[in-house]
């Protein structure tokens, strides 16, 4: 074990392993098989890699673990770092740093900080369903606000419309971004892949009030799922819902299968869906003939103009896409948002592997 010697309190029948800084292990009745590990972090900001692709250079996870329980989440390798598994362990195992707000507080009122863009939501949801017992997002959105640090939130919880009139006030003072994870109409199956999550409607019902709160609400239609919600007829039915809901633009894309979420993803497609198991080693197959964590190249450009034809459809082309801020440059800035219209533009390869995401 990479933490050995801590404290770990008894929780009946959990078997509990070491975790630094832990202060105590709990599990609440209205969390069936969930321990929640409340640990005293010694930092709230993380700082991406130089080299990351990513749009921001700082981000902060108030949790590592998720019971959103999406079967596809790319984080679930994170998980592995706490000698936990990627699999149960990460949609039961919750770590919640209680202290966060405080050590956040510190962290941006030093002369240092130089008030750059966090980012919220890159790992695991800020507005999973523990937010409600253990309440981190207000006083995470009133130290951002406070000290004139710029932000952004992107959620799959409708628990967000709890803190809308702090991002509201917030607004006033940095800018503030918010997104809305939503990419399956299918109520059945998202329930399948997505069994912890909010249904559609919730999620629609949440960007609708987001914008009627004098917010833009963008949309990360991600992951788009091989022969599961790729039709022309999905992604219509998904577009023409988000634009009815005002979401100002939708970034779709397709499918990562990272060790970690790979063997996750493909115990559950074998389970559910064993025909569609010999396809998805096809399309994923690497240059080495391997198992790979992205879809092949003409998939990928396939997919990018069915989404771009569906925004065309519902109007979303008649809409700036997003405004990234974070990194150095206006230039690099505007790259940025340029990759996430990728897909209209055929020639222009994302960088990073097809954009997916680091994790932190």
């Amino acid at each position: 074990m990479r933490w050995q010697g801590q404290r770990v309190d008894d929780v009946g029948e959990a078997a509990l392993l070491p975790m630094k800084g832990l202060v105590r292990s709990v599990r609440a009745p209205e969390f069936e098989g969930v321990t929640f590990h409340e640990v005293a972090a010694k930092s709230a900001l993380n700082k991406v890699p130089q080299n990351s692709n990513m749009p921001f250079k700082w981000t902060i996870n108030p949790t590592r673990g998720c019971l959103h329980q999406c079967r596809y989440c790319f984080a679930r390798k994170t998980h592995e770092y706490l000698d936990l598994d990627s699999g149960k362990d990460f949609d039961t195992q919750i770590v919640v740093k209680t202290n966060v707000v405080e050590v956040l507080r510190a962290e941006v009122s030093k002369p240092s900080w130089k008030r750059e863009h966090v980012a919220l939501g890159t790992n695991t949801d800020p507005y999973q369903r523990s937010e409600g017992r253990y309440g981190l997002m207000p006083g995470i959105i009133r130290a951002l606000a406070d000290s004139g640090t710029p932000f952004s939130i992107l959620t799959k919880g409708p628990l967000l419309k709890r803190d809308l009139p702090l991002l509201v006030e917030a607004a006033k003072k940095v800018p503030v971004s918010v997104a809305v994870s939503l990419a399956i109409m299918d109520t059945e199956l998202q329930q399948k892949v997505e069994p912890g999550t909010p249904d559609s409607r919730a999620r629609l019902n949440l960007i609708r009030a987001i914008t009627d709160a004098g917010l833009e609400c963008n949309v990360m239609a991600m992951p788009i799922l091989p022969w599961l919600t790729d039709s022309q007829d999905q992604l219509d039915r998904l577009h023409a819902a988000l634009a009815d809901a005002g979401a100002g633009w939708v970034t779709t894309g397709a499918l990562h299968l990272r060790p970690g979420a790979r063997e996750w993803f493909m115990q559950w497609l074998q389970a559910e869906y064993p025909k569609l198991v010999p396809k998805y080693r096809r399309l994923y197959r690497s240059s080495r003939g391997d198992f790979g964590s992205y879809a092949d190249k003409d998939y990928k450009k396939w997919l990018g103009q069915q989404a771009a034809a569906a925004r065309r459809r519902h109007g979303f082309l008649d809409r700036p896409p997003p405004a990234w801020r974070g990194r150095d440059s206006p230039e690099k800035a505007s790259q940025t948002a340029l990759s996430d219209r990728a897909e209209e533009l055929p020639g222009l390869e994302l960088s990073g592997q097809g954009g997916q995401p680091t994790l932190f």
